[in-house]
């Protein structure tokens, strides 16, 4: 019987001949990411269980990223970043990506892949449920909690078992209507938030591989939105040509084999695929957009890990070309990089941030801003009765700030569509 994808990494990094799902494995791991959230609690557990004085595993294949909750007066947040300042310096970390320097490279799950952390074949782990992300460069990567990380740090190993997994086929050429967003929304709404529980989401087909990578890591980034442990797609020459422009590192590509076993499959053909929006207050509480066209809203929003990469900016600079946004709208890069980005890539000859300026939007720094709610002074937070549209990955109560607001996920072209008309608007009004 043939393998997964995941099964061979896994292998790999067991340093097996072969795994099988279910079975319990050590793995070795390539590289472990935290931030200023949960980077504190793991390293006070790791402290605590290895000494004071205790030196990790390997100060190269620690990544942090102060991301969260960093624009921001709250002292609380500051004193965060702090334990990671000194935690880096002690440890001599050459990967710590402070704010306020040169060297802050933004919202982690995308400043991993601009900075030539994710290498296909191997094993990335992360104190954040949308690790997942990475996958999109045909590696294993995943969340896990303060302990298990701090474990990691320790020794470099780690105790799983190996999911199984689930494929899905998604058929034909994208229309200029749909993007990975809408992809991921249907797959949330026919399975729900625990349908692929401790599952490896395997994606591909002709769609899929007609997406650039930033578009990827949309899909990978919300399989742990459908319960998955990891979301993954096979490297390609995108693949190939992303990672030439930032890393010479070498790599192993992985691929399913034909008799591969599946728990599961999908098929989807896209040209009969809709826009979605996930109403509140769940990711998988989704419709068309066709169907609750006209909804009020008050706030949109557009960044976060899931939305705020630059293939996301175009397709909203698309929509928002030469208009004017009828209620607040917020644009939020993920990473320096990308607003610098913004600064020279153009829609019809004008640069993007022209085109966001010029349309009435906040432009704030980049972060993870508001989606994962933050202090008070938090760019784009929403407040009491607030209904926000917004291109981020999860729209449970409070998430994106008060218990009292109401959040729809949706894709950037929906959110831009909406921006511009003043409530949900399908976003074919503008393309088709």
């Amino acid at each position: 019987m043939g393998k997964t994808i995941t099964e061979k990494i896994l292998a790999k990094s067991a340093k097996k001949e072969t795994v099988v799902s279910g079975e319990n494995i050590w793995l070795n791991v390539d590289l472990l990411m935290t931030h200023d959230v949960c980077g504190p609690p793991t390293i006070q557990i790791w402290m605590d269980e290895f000494g004071k004085k205790a030196k990790i595993w390997d100060k190269n294949k620690v990544v942090i990223f102060p991301d969260h909750y960093i624009f921001t007066k709250d002292e609380h947040a500051k004193r965060n970043v702090d334990i990671l300042r000194e935690f880096a310096r002690e440890q001599n970390l050459p990967h710590y990506y402070d704010v306020g320097t040169e060297k802050y490279k933004g919202v982690c799950h995308v400043a991993l892949a601009e900075a030539g952390f994710n290498i296909p074949g191997t094993v990335l782990f992360g104190t954040d449920s949308h690790t997942c992300t990475s996958g999109a460069f045909g590696l294993f990567s995943t969340g896990v909690g303060n302990t298990d990380a701090a474990f990691i740090l320790g020794t470099g190993k780690i105790w799983e078992k190996v999911p199984e997994s689930m494929k899905f086929i998604f058929e034909g050429e994208l229309p200029v209507y749909l993007t990975a967003k809408d992809l991921i929304l249907q797959i949330l709404g026919d399975l729900t938030t625990d349908g692929a529980s401790y599952c490896a989401l395997e994606f591909t087909g002709e769609a899929i591989a007609s997406l650039e990578m930033y578009e990827r890591m949309t899909l990978t980034n919300m399989a742990i939105e459908v319960g998955a442990m990891n979301g993954i797609i096979a490297a390609d020459e995108k693949t190939k040509t992303f990672l030439e422009n930032i890393s010479d590192v070498e790599y192993e590509e992985f691929r399913s084999d034909d008799d591969a076993k599946y728990w599961t499959q999908y098929i989807f053909k896209v040209k009969e695929l809709e826009p979605l929006v996930a109403k509140p207050h769940s990711p998988d509480n989704t419709d068309t957009v066709r169907n609750v066209q006209g909804a009020k809203i008050t706030k949109c929003y557009i960044g976060s890990c899931t939305g705020g990469k630059i293939s996301d900016f175009i397709l909203a600079a698309q929509i928002m070309f030469d208009e004017k946004v009828k209620i607040p709208t917020f644009i939020i890069p993920a990473t320096p990089k990308i607003a610098s980005q913004m600064e020279t890539e153009k829609y019809k000859g004008k640069k993007l941030m022209d085109i966001f300026t010029e349309a009435n939007c906040t432009i704030a720094p980049p972060s993870c801003a508001a989606c994962l709610g933050g202090p008070i002074d938090t760019t784009g937070r929403a407040v009491d009765n607030d209904v926000v549209i917004s291109t981020t990955n999860r729209n449970f109560p409070g998430r994106m700030g008060s218990k009292k607001s109401g959040v729809y996920l949706a894709s950037p072209l929906t959110v831009a569509a909406s921006a511009v008309k003043g409530m949900i608007t399908d976003p074919r009004e503008f393309l088709i």
